[in-house]
């Protein structure tokens, strides 16, 4: 067994029933959500592991304020945190692109029929203005702050041209991107750069650390053109409908056991 087999096979889940035995909680649902998750990871990459868990019911009867975070492990093999279920709907009302994120990811360490319930209606929530914005803005933080110079962090190209192309296809298919960067690039990636960003992709898979690197200019001069584009086609877009909080109400009660 490769040393990769055993974090996902053993690890993983071994410290998932190790943070429910020591937090008194239930995991639901536990996912990769990071690089891995993105199809675009390096040999040495960590694993971002996230999970939404439930408390006991009592939990959400008390007065005081308790926290809704679990911040479990952070070291250079394993990342992992938790939302509490309450936290995790209330961010889905708003459309946090997180949440469609990790109901997405396609490698998942667990999940369970309360779950699947709410993954079943969770893209009635998505709204389309908000996913841009956030999207747009991820790309354009780290353009500006890695890819401007003539010398630059190579490996931060898919970390703009993915958001790039996750606008895309929220542009053109009205729905939560997919989390593989091939699903986007195949769908929405300009055929002119596909082979500077295939070469791009494998120099990172097979290198530990890429590094710096001259800025190609194929990829820079396309950055430029989708982000000003993107930004303009934003404005156009009507506000978001806004929706109730009957069907996240009812999937919160059922499976914190108020109702059947």
């Amino acid at each position: 067994m490769t040393d990769h087999q055993r974090i996902v096979q053993e690890i993983i889940p071994d410290k998932l029933k190790e943070i429910e035995a020591r937090e008194n909680i239930r995991v639901i649902h536990c996912v990769e959500s990071g690089s891995r998750a993105w199809g675009f990871a390096s040999p040495d990459s960590d694993y971002d592991v996230r999970f939404i868990y439930v408390r006991p019911l009592e939990y959400y009867l008390r007065l005081d304020k308790t926290r809704d975070v679990i911040e479990w492990q952070l070291d250079e093999t394993l990342d992992i945190n938790g939302w509490d279920l309450q936290k995790a709907l209330r961010l889905l009302h708003s459309s946090n692109p997180t949440l469609f994120e990790w109901n997405n990811s396609p490698i998942v360490y667990k999940t369970t029929p309360e779950w699947g319930e709410i993954s079943a209606v969770i893209d009635h929530f998505f709204q389309k203005k908000a996913g841009l914005y956030h999207y747009l803005s991820t790309a354009k933080k780290n353009y500006r702050e890695y890819l401007k110079g003539d010398m630059v962090k190579l490996k931060k190209y898919f970390y703009v041209l993915r958001p790039i192309l996750a606008c895309r296809w929220i542009l053109e298919k009205q729905t939560p991107p997919p989390m593989l960067f091939s699903e986007l690039a195949d769908a929405c990636l300009d055929e002119a750069l596909v082979p500077a960003v295939t070469d791009l992709l494998r120099l990172k898979m097979e290198t530990p650390e890429i590094g710096l690197g001259p800025r190609i200019d194929v990829i820079n001069d396309y950055l430029d053109a989708s982000i000003e584009e993107i930004d303009h086609l934003i404005q156009a877009i009507p506000s978001d409908e806004k929706v109730t909080w009957d069907e996240l109400n009812r999937l919160f009660l059922k499976t914190v056991g108020l109702v059947k």
